[in-house]
């Protein structure tokens, strides 16, 4: 299920976004209930979509969370969505905006990825928030401050800088929803990790006896891969083995992105060294 941001009406949308910022903080108007504002609604919005899932969210279920219709809600929220755009900013707000670049800035934006991997966890209904049509909110803008004031300074040309952090932000989306996935699959389909696989492993074997012959690469990575990975879910505590290979991988993948980075900072196009990268 994808959603994408910014259907509803652009001129409500952004003055709802911006409320605080261009009011100094004043709440919108009251509507005819006391008790009822924009915030509880928001914050009633991101309750359904982090029990029940954004298939789950609408006006009615809101309002039922809140003991009202949801006509009670329109005089506040003109539709889901702007709801959407409304949880979206909420929620990016609980992401730290400050990071401790004395140690250089790959310590800094590793600890932005970690602690962005781990919001995306615990709110897994933004990854189907399509990033094509922005939000644009004050919380969304913050985020990319964050990322442009550790990485801006380290010496890539701004363009080069602006697409090194559109990878980051892609990378670190597509595996918190690789782990996301993981961790849905089993309570959706009602089916074990365990139990799938050893059920399809029995069966593959069985109908391509000649998997080794067909795939030799493959199969001699695995052969060894496997049991390395296996340990290292043992080691990884409550998580399941899939979703403990996609944070693995995270780990691996984001390790090597910084990698690459670090080589661009200290070469240019003509080869000159520039200064190391873990220097802040």
């Amino acid at each position: 299920m994808v959603v994408f941001a910014g259907q509803g009406d652009a001129r409500r949308s952004m003055s709802l976004l911006w409320r605080s910022a261009v009011s100094g903080g004043a709440a919108l108007k009251p509507g005819p209930k006391p008790g009822l504002d924009v915030d509880t609604i928001v914050a009633a919005g991101v309750a359904v979509a982090d029990e029940q899932g954004m298939a789950a969210l609408s006006m009615r279920a809101v309002g039922t969370r809140l003991g009202r219709t949801a006509m009670a809600l329109y005089t506040y929220v003109p539709s889901k969505s702007e709801l959407v755009d409304l949880m979206h900013d909420r929620v990016l707000a609980e992401l730290p905006t400050e990071y401790d670049t004395s140690a250089g800035w790959r310590p800094a934006i590793t600890d932005w990825a970690d602690d962005t991997w781990a919001f995306h966890l615990r709110h897994p209904w933004v990854l189907q928030v399509s990033q094509a049509r922005p939000v644009l909110g004050p919380n969304e803008y913050a985020r990319l401050e964050t990322v442009v004031r550790i990485l801006g300074g380290i010496g890539l040309e701004p363009l080069h800088v602006r697409r090194v952090i559109a990878v980051l932000f892609q990378f670190v989306r597509g595996m918190a929803l690789v782990a996301t996935e993981h961790r849905q699959a089993a309570p959706e389909t009602g089916v074990p990790d365990e139990e799938w696989w050893a059920q399809r492993s029995a069966l593959l074997t069985e109908f391509a006896p000649d998997f080794t012959e067909r795939f030799p690469a493959l199969a001699a990575l695995e052969s060894t891969a496997s049991l390395a990975a296996m340990t290292e879910a043992e080691a990884g505590g409550a998580a399941s083995h899939m979703e403990q290979e996609a944070r693995e991988a995270f780990r691996v993948g984001l390790g090597l992105i910084l990698d690459g980075v670090e080589a661009a900072v200290r070469t240019d196009s003509d080869g000159t060294l520039h200064a190391s990268a873990g220097t802040p």
